[in-house]
C-alpha cells in the first residue's frame, strides 16, 4: 500500500512507533557494531532502527504493533508499518540523538516512514541531520506533554503551512479512548 496522502497543510494518522525514554543516543537509533558491514545497504541496516531505545510504556527495549497489538522489536514493528503503507512518529525524552553525529540515525527512521521526531529536547547535530532526511525534528513548547502521549495514539500534526523558524505546528492527538 502506498503512504497515506496528505495536504500540503498537514500529516494525518501517524502512529506512535516508540515513545523512548531516558538517554536516546544515536547509537540507540542505529547501533553500530556488527551492523556497520550494512552501511552501505540503508534497508537492511534499518532493521537496527531503535533497536536499543527504551520504550517509556514497557520500560524494554520493544514496541507496541498497533495492528497486531504485540510487543515486538521496534525495527520489526517499523518494518510491518512500513509495508502496510502507515507512516509514524518518534517521541523522545532530552538531548534525543545525543553522541556521534551518524547518519543512519537520521536516514532509518526517513527509510521506515517515520514522518517526524517530537522530543522534549534535540542534540543539534542530529535535530539537523533529520531535517536533512525530510523528517520533521519538533520539540515539544511545554516539556510536560510528553507525558500526555499515550501508547494507543494517532497523532495529527497540523498547519504545516504556516512552518517557518521560530513558527509551532500544533498535533492532535488521538487517544483510543
Amino acid at each position: 500500500k502506498p503512504f497515506q496522502k496528505n495536504d500540503e497543510s498537514s500529516i494525518n494518522g501517524l502512529k506512535l512507533l516508540i515513545k523512548a525514554k531516558g538517554k536516546c543516543t544515536t547509537d540507540h537509533i542505529s547501533m553500530a557494531g556488527p551492523w556497520l558491514r550494512f552501511r552501505g545497504h540503508l534497508d537492511k541496516i534499518s532493521d537496527n532502527l531503535l533497536l536499543g531505545a527504551i520504550n517509556a510504556f514497557t520500560d524494554k527495549p520493544l514496541s507496541k504493533n498497533l495492528i497486531s497489538g504485540n510487543y515486538e522489536k521496534t525495527p520489526v514493528v517499523a518494518r510491518s508499518y512500513k509495508n502496510s503503507g502507515i507512516q509514524s512518529i518518534v517521541v523522545g525524552d532530552e538531548n534525543y540523538g545525543e553522541g556521534s553525529s551518524r547518519e543512519h540515525a537520521a536516514m532509518e527512521p526517513r527509510h521506515m516512514g517515520v514522518r517526524a521526531v517530537i522530543v522534549k529536547s534535540f542534540a543539534r547535530i542530529h535535530e539537523t541531520n533529520l531535517k536533512k532526511q525530510g523528517v520533521l525534528a519538533l520539540t515539544f513548547s511545554n516539556k510536560n506533554d510528553y507525558n500526555l502521549i499515550q501508547e494507543d495514539d494517532t497523532i495529527d500534526i497540523l498547519n504545516l503551512n504556516e512552518l517557518k523558524p521560530g513558527s509551532q505546528v500544533k498535533l492532535l492527538i488521538k487517544h483510543i479512548d
